[in-house]
């Protein structure tokens, strides 16, 4: 199903145009534990004066989903791509949690947490004109 969606959908991001601009343009680079692919300019340079690079998105398109490893290739922090390194986790890296706010799962501090004298989100008086 996934040629039939890149040939009439653009929606799902990767389209039949978009692979043959990778396919001609760009070279691979590697891909992430997510499924994410990365690629950069094959030839020439940006306007930055270097290659351009991007990222293909294996599911929706956040670019929080971008692991740190590669997030520091992406933003030339460094030329060497985390496959071609021995690039390994900080123990500060947490792994991609996504943003649930308006969702049953987002974070609401109950009573302990809250610091001394902050009052409850629920405990207020709506304004009347």
């Amino acid at each position: 199903m996934g040629i039939i969606s890149e040939i009439f959908g653009w929606w799902g991001g990767n389209t039949i145009g978009h692979r043959f601009t990778l396919w001609k343009n760009s070279r691979y680079i590697g891909e992430d534990e997510i499924g994410n692919r990365y690629y950069e300019q094959a030839r020439g340079v940006g306007p930055t004066g270097k290659p351009r690079r991007w990222v293909v998105y294996d599911r929706l398109a956040e670019a929080s989903l971008i692991p740190s490893g590669w997030h520091g290739w992406m933003h030339y922090r460094t030329d060497i791509a985390p496959p071609q390194s021995d690039y390994k986790a900080r123990p500060f890296e947490e792994p991609h949690m996504p943003n649930y706010t308006g969702t049953d799962l987002r974070y609401r501090p109950n009573a302990e947490e809250r610091e001394a004298g902050q009052p409850v989100a629920t405990e207020y008086e709506a304004w009347k004109p």
